[in-house]
């Protein structure tokens, strides 16, 4: 295929969901206007949200979602064994996501809570990369569009991936955004991974860190901010924990 001058054969891609709510999958096929130019560079597989056709040969694997089933878990490893390049895709697949929730109780008093009565198949959720080999992380609940269609065009034309060093707090200041610590709320912005284009400190909503630690990351001037403010371990504690994105500084105290 030839466009703008460029020469190129359109990738095979295969979308898959497990423990999630597809939104992230929603997210991409959003936007309609700009699908048209962007499916021209892909063929897709199978993706349930844009076509009922199903096929097993596939470069690019997007899976979105945790693992919380045994059965999943074979699945992920079928599409690990077919797949070129495999993308964890979305905050879920990436870091358990809100699922992860579920691990901090005995797993036979969740099922009783929630489907009492009921045979329900359940392990503890677990990220993508803890089951397979992930080459490739999006970030995101949901995953920002304009990034993903950027960073498969990137595939495609074998350009190189990046994805942004710098925490929440930068694109918030591009923006002209009020520091919502200024307002009293404790945000996660200064350590979470940029990308997301601010999207919900601009809506006065504090960051919740779906991206996750972003690789110039500083717990301890971050918790110094939070004594200094006088703001609720227990809110920290709340937000650091959500989406399981923070494991490795769970241990941190305010």
């Amino acid at each position: 295929m030839k466009k703008q001058g460029f020469t190129f054969e359109k990738l095979k891609i295969a979308s898959f969901d497990f423990t999630c709510c597809e939104g992230c999958q929603l997210q991409l096929t959003n936007k309609e206007s700009t699908l048209t130019d962007f499916f021209e560079l892909l063929d897709i597989r199978t993706f349930r949200e844009i076509s009922s056709e199903k096929y097993d040969d596939y470069d690019i694997a997007l899976i979105e979602g945790s693992i919380s089933r045994q059965d999943e878990v074979e699945r992920l490893t079928t599409i690990r064994s077919q797949a070129k390049t495999l993308i964890a895709f979305g905050t879920c697949a990436c870091f358990g996501g809100v699922n992860s929730l579920k691990n901090k109780f005995p797993l036979k008093e969740v099922v009783a809570e929630v489907y009492p009565d009921m045979p329900v198949e359940t392990l503890l959720v677990r990220k993508v990369s803890d089951v397979v080999k992930v080459d490739l992380s999006i970030h995101g609940c949901p995953v920002n569009k304009e990034e993903v269609e950027r960073i498969l065009v990137n595939l495609v034309t074998g350009s190189q991936v990046s994805l942004p060093k710098y925490p929440v707090c930068v694109e918030c200041k591009e923006l002209l955004n009020t520091c919502l610590f200024e307002l009293g709320e404790i945000c996660l912005g200064p350590i979470t991974r940029a990308g997301c284009n601010a999207v919900c400190t601009t809506g006065k909503t504090p960051c919740l860190g779906c991206r996750g630690p972003s690789e110039e990351i500083n717990m301890p001037a971050f918790l110094e901010l939070i004594k200094e403010r006088k703001l609720s371990q227990n809110d920290f504690q709340e937000k650091i924990t959500f989406y399981n994105a923070f494991e490795a500084f769970t241990s941190y105290e305010a």
